[in-house]
């Protein structure tokens, strides 16, 4: 029986100290930690091995269960897919949830719930925080990110003969790859006019 941490912020910049210093007195095993949005379970390649890797008698503890999964759905999926392993489920944060009996699943559903209700209303709240700003002309939006035009069209070029990769060109023009795809929407439809 192993006992796995997994460990999740949702950008590079967040760190993962506070986390891994809860899981310091338990025991654990083997870790998993990643600076990922938990938003969709197929952009989280640390939680897709975890799953993987874990065998029945296995205990997978988390600091909270947004931590593990942000929509009641993929929470609700994620804990089945351990139950049908014979792997149980704990949330430090939440209490021990044993996910093996009935009212552990209805608790679990109720906290995930919860934790989905918070993620939307915080989503909600931002919103309309920018419509105020927006209203009042002090939100701007993110900058542009600047780049040379030129080189743009020349990586450009070369992704459509196939010469180079997107990722070559994220790299060449210092950007991510969907500011890339944006530029490259923006591109075809200038040259469609």
């Amino acid at each position: 029986m192993a006992r796995i941490a997994y460990i999740r912020v949702s950008t590079e910049d967040q760190n993962t100290a506070r986390q891994r210093e809860l899981f310091k007195n338990l025991k654990i095993d083997k870790y998993y930690e990643e600076k990922v949005s938990g938003k969709n379970i197929k952009d989280r390649p640390e939680l897709i091995k975890m799953m993987d890797y874990v065998r029945e008698g296995d205990v997978v503890i988390v600091e909270s269960i947004s931590r593990f999964g942000r929509s009641l759905q993929d929470l609700l999926t994620l804990i089945e897919q351990l139950n049908q392993k014979g792997v149980q489920f704990k949330s430090l944060k939440e209490g021990d949830i044993d996910t093996t009996t009935p009212t552990g699943k209805l608790i679990f559903s109720i906290f995930s719930s919860l934790a989905e209700f918070e993620r939307e209303t915080i989503k909600q709240r931002q919103a309309e925080g920018i419509a105020v700003a927006k209203a009042q002309g002090k939100y701007k939006g993110r900058a542009k990110i600047s780049y040379d035009y030129n080189d743009f069209v020349s990586l450009y070029n070369r992704w459509q003969d196939g010469e180079i990769q997107k990722k070559y060109m994220c790299k060449k023009l210092n950007m991510s790859l969907p500011t890339l795809n944006r530029r490259i929407a923006e591109y075809r439809k200038k040259k469609t006019n």
